[in-house]
């Protein structure tokens, strides 16, 4: 069911949600948190719901989607309900804010919030220059962003390092979870020897390709050398080098990954590019701070201090968000 409530205030809205209740039935009773989604970009309106309806069916909750149209315009507030088939396991609220209120969408944002639940902030596209000081951002305990969505993408993750605030996190991280997971069992396997180096192969705006360079460097103390691919690729592997040998993880192709290392069979596994949806459906299951993903950050900054002025030279489009 869809209801557009044009012209509006956020009291219409609560008391057409009350009506909805009472005409229908209880709508995702036992919702767990408010997902606001923040975005100035009209496509990514209907992107982001989408990902949203997805993760709401493990994580039940209430979608606000807060739509930034031209401030040029008269203050006015548009808003639309999804509930039922339209909403996943939640119910949708697309709020379209013009004119000066487009500044102000937290206070939009609060009489809508689900009382005593936590509050997580979506940037799908362009964040702000320090989340945790949005005026929104302020009202959430999670603060999910999207490096691979900005212009460039490593500056995108150097800010985020720079404005760094507990409940942090970045859709590039969660990309990662493969690729971490497999490296991690592959180390629990003998021979157990310490690993010595670490090559992270990919292409040179890939955002996750250096958190993965920054987890590894992090995690085992170890010089990591962040080596660039052709455009477009995303990460293509990852080297432990050992005194018995490396063990090497390979993905040439961006669907199906190799893994590598002495005494053990070579070992194919599906290694795709996660989509959004399973990213964000993810981030939600945490509301705590994640100190493994901080950790990554701070380590990006010395990793790409060790790349030779070639390896810092190529900034493609192309493969952002392609981990």
């Amino acid at each position: 069911m869809i209801v557009d409530l044009p012209s509006t205030t956020t009291s219409a809205v609560n008391h057409a949600l009350i009506d909805i209740r009472q005409r229908g039935g209880a709508v995702a009773l036992g919702r767990v948190l408010t997902l606001v989604i923040i975005t100035d970009d009209s496509v990514q309106v209907e992107q982001s719901i989408e990902a949203a309806n997805e993760a709401s069916k493990e994580h039940p909750c209430r979608v606000l989607v807060v739509a930034r149209g031209l401030k040029r315009a008269g203050t006015r507030l548009d808003a639309q309900i999804r509930v039922g088939g339209d909403a996943g396991a939640s119910d949708v609220l697309v709020l379209r804010l013009y004119g000066p209120l487009a500044d102000h969408g937290d206070s939009v944002v609060v009489p809508l919030l689900l009382p005593d639940c936590p509050v997580v902030a979506w940037w799908p596209g362009l964040a702000p220059p320090i989340p945790a000081q949005d005026p929104i951002g302020r009202l959430a305990q999670r603060r999910i962003t999207d490096a691979a969505a900005a212009p460039q993408p490593i500056k995108a993750l150097e800010s985020r390092r720079a404005a760094y605030a507990d409940g942090d996190t970045d859709l590039a991280w969660s990309r990662l979870t493969p690729w971490r997971a497999l490296l991690a069992a592959a180390l629990d396997l003998p021979p157990h020897e310490d690993v010595e180096a670490v090559t992270v192969t990919g292409a040179a705006d890939n955002p996750s390709a250096d958190l993965l360079a920054g987890w590894l460097r992090s995690r085992l103390q170890v010089p990591v050398r962040r080596r660039t691919s052709p455009p477009g690729g995303g990460i293509s592997s990852a080297v432990l080098e050992r005194r018995c040998g490396p063990v090497e993880l390979v993905r040439p192709d961006g669907k199906v990954g190799t893994l590598r290392q002495r005494g053990q069979p070579d070992r194919r596994m599906p290694l795709r590019r996660r989509p959004v949806r399973e990213c964000l459906t993810e981030e939600l299951r945490r509301l705590d701070p994640d100190e493994i993903y901080h950790a990554a950050l701070q380590a990006v900054t010395e990793v790409n201090g060790r790349r030779g002025g070639a390896a810092k030279g190529v900034r493609s489009g192309e493969s952002r968000g392609s981990p």
